[in-house]
């Protein structure tokens, strides 16, 4: 089984780079970032036709979230994160495919930080810590999969240098990835890559997509009763090389039918 994370940046200026990719590596679940349409633009049509099904809690404009199935509907359990009924950006979807509770999600970027956007951030990653904990200590397999907004540490960014003072690097940030790992989530990227610079994010500036000059800021979350199905992990990098493509590329696992052991890989392999 095979379950990716997208950040689109944009569905419908984008749709045919999603259609394309679709077709091409045909993941069984993929969750999709920041949308930028209101629920009744969602192009549910063109995705059905190329055979998903899909779940979705758009905003016009801004941020939105999907969760698009294969050949089966997602049922959904939850449109939006819990912890704050006054909260109303499209950020986060829950829904289960195939036995595995999925969560898809776009973190606040936080720029500028300081700030009230920074403040946001951290309040929000405060919440989806204390949900996922919930999910955590549930009986069910559960994935958190997204644009989590953090880059966790120096060696998942081509340089900090110029990146010193972006909220995606700031000490608060990662710490709340790490307060989020701790509760026992494996990050599957690096667990299958521990020893390789993998990005999943350039920037459309200074050339960095030319110069491999990324970021590693999509991830996918295993909990203790999913992580042993573990087998693969990797970057669709060809995705972010095509013409009027998002800035991230789709990030993807493949999980067995039982429980295996994860395929650890190095740098040479």
């Amino acid at each position: 089984m095979k379950i990716a994370t997208y950040n689109i940046n944009g569905i419908r200026s984008r749709l045919g780079n999603l259609l394309a990719w679709l077709e091409r590596e045909r993941p069984d679940v993929a969750c999709l970032q920041e949308l930028k349409a209101p629920d009744a633009m969602f192009p549910a049509k063109a995705l059905a036709e190329a055979g998903y099904e899909a779940a979705w809690v758009g905003q016009s404009a801004w941020n939105g979230v999907a969760i698009l199935a294969r050949g089966v509907r997602p049922v959904v359990s939850r449109r939006g994160l819990p912890g704050d009924a006054a909260d109303v950006q499209s950020r986060y979807i829950e829904a289960a495919v195939d036995g595995i509770v999925i969560g898809c999600l776009y973190l606040p970027n936080g720029n500028p930080q300081p700030g009230p956007k920074f403040d946001y951030k951290l309040a929000w990653f405060e919440r989806l810590i204390a949900h996922a904990a919930v999910l955590q200590a549930s009986r069910h397999p559960v994935l958190l999969a997204g644009d989590f907004n953090v880059v966790p540490t120096d060696f998942d960014i081509y340089n900090t240098r110029s990146w010193l003072k972006d909220a995606l690097l700031q000490p608060q940030s990662r710490a709340c990835y790490a307060k989020l790992l701790a509760q026992g989530w494996t990050d599957a990227l690096r667990t299958i890559h521990p020893d390789e610079r993998i990005y999943t994010f350039w920037d459309y500036f200074r050339r960095h997509w030319e110069t491999n000059s990324g970021l590693r800021i999509d991830h996918l979350l295993l909990n203790k009763r999913l992580a042993p199905r573990l087998v693969d992990a990797g970057v669709d990098r060809w995705v972010r090389g095509e013409k009027g493509a998002s800035d991230h590329a789709p990030t993807w696992i493949v999980l067995d039918a039982g429980r295996s052991r994860p395929r650890r890989r190095t740098s040479g392999a």
